[in-house]
């Protein structure tokens, strides 16, 4: 039977371009402008003509071109941007989404398989898209005999510590949401929530699977939690410090990996424990457990705990960077802001615009941004090759490597870095 496709008609093109074009305005002035608006009484707003401009009149800024820099430039240097986008939740989400695409194509490319294809033009570049879109609208099925508040509650705290432990990265110089003189106790103050997290989640299931998978997890970041704080005994006793951006400064002319390969390979495998990644994935066994801890989330609920795992992924490969690999440090590689737009303006014809504000970031924070992420994307690049490589191990090895040999490691490594003080070669008197 042949089927005879729907003729195009003219009328019903225009009237459907004209109900989105409707669409499109009552939904910007029911929620879009509203929003702005609220954004911007939370905002800094900066000093024009020597009155603090309010939001409403920077409503009217925001199309004006000589007034819309230095606006832009108050809004990108404010608390709430660097919360909400750079450096903080909104970066740290968007290396996330990348890293749960690029794993996939990875594995698949490792696997023999073509993983996600046909949402997207190009390598099923919209198919993380289309899964958030089916999460969000999936329903959300608690169990019948579930502690429903803690329920609830656990998928949303461990966001919320994800976004914790990303506030405490510096990302550039002067570029971090949380810059402590002891961000690195920080760091391990916000890392021992998690195991509290998924012992909570995994008990107010009230189902076996999680549980069991819970206490696989609390198990597992205990003994891995104490080599990993070990390891970076190394790192505070060269640089002195214990705040994360010092720690960057101290390696602008070498990379602490170089002087402690083993306090890096330990925090590393560490890490991996920490992150429940394959060999060390026991909490969420498929093959044992269903899901483990994450057995009875659902729509949004599971979407939340992924979605706070891998930002808990790239603040873990962050941290590495500012540990090992010099954070931001490297060749500056972008170019300096032209002179000409900053003082004399653009020569457009006969006129010279004069813009205000510029350059709106500095050239050393675009360049250490630029090496950051690329160091970061590296090592995130590491974390997900063993997934497609190593098998699962048992518990009783994997509590062996981690109380008996990365302990042992750890304190190798710690004996290294006060043998390079004594021996003079880093350090305050050092040779470097």
């Amino acid at each position: 039977m042949s089927v005879i496709a729907p003729k195009f008609k003219l009328s019903y093109f225009i009237k459907s371009l004209t109900d989105n074009i409707f669409w499109i305005i009552v939904l910007l002035t029911l929620i879009g402008i509203p929003i702005i608006m609220i954004v911007l009484i939370f905002v800094d707003l900066p000093v024009h003509d020597g009155e603090l401009v309010n939001p409403f009149l920077a409503f009217t800024m925001i199309f004006h071109p000589e007034l819309a820099v230095p606006f832009l430039k108050s809004i990108i240097y404010s608390d709430f941007f660097k919360i909400a986008a750079f450096p903080g939740f909104g970066f740290a989400a968007l290396l996330a989404a990348a890293t749960i695409f690029a794993e996939r194509k990875l594995l698949a490319k490792m696997q023999l398989r073509v993983g996600p294809f046909y949402c997207g033009k190009f390598e099923g570049i919209l198919q993380l898209m289309g899964d958030g879109l089916k999460l969000i609208s999936k329903e959300i099925i608690i169990p019948a005999k579930a502690d429903k508040p803690l329920f609830w509650a656990a998928p949303v705290l461990f966001v919320a510590t994800a976004a914790a432990f990303v506030a405490l990265i510096p990302v550039a110089p002067g570029w971090v949401v949380a810059d402590l003189d002891l961000g690195l106790i920080a760091v391990f103050a916000v890392i021992g929530f998690f195991p509290i997290i998924t012992v909570i989640s995994s008990w107010s299931a009230n189902s076996k699977y999680p549980f069991i998978g819970g206490i696989r997890a609390l198990h597992q970041m205990v003994s891995f939690e104490i080599p990993l704080i070990l390891s970076l005994l190394g790192v505070t006793i060269l640089t002195g410090t214990l705040s994360l951006s010092e720690i960057v400064h101290a390696q602008e002319n070498y990379w602490l990996i170089v002087f402690l390969p083993i306090g890096a390979i330990v925090f590393f495998i560490s890490m991996l424990a920490e992150l429940e990644r394959i060999p060390f994935d026991l909490p969420e066994a498929e093959s044992e457990i269903v899901a483990g801890w994450l057995t009875e989330f659902s729509g949004m609920m599971y979407g939340l705990v992924q979605l706070g795992s891998y930002i808990k992924l790239y603040a873990f490969a962050g941290l590495f960077v500012v540990l090992f690999l010099g954070g931001w440090q490297g060749p500056m590689v972008v170019p300096p802001f032209p002179e000409e737009i900053i003082t004399e303006g653009i020569q457009a014809g006969p006129i010279t615009v004069q813009i205000a504000g510029l350059p709106i970031v500095s050239q050393e924070m675009l360049n250490g941004t630029l090496w950051f992420t690329l160091k970061t994307v590296a090592v995130i690049f590491f974390i997900l090759i063993p997934r497609g490589v190593f098998p699962r191990i048992r518990i009783d090895m994997l509590l062996s490597i981690g109380w008996n040999k990365l302990i042992a490691l750890a304190f190798v490594n710690m004996f290294i870095a006060v043998g390079l003080i004594y021996a003079g070669i880093l350090g305050p008197g050092g040779i470097w």
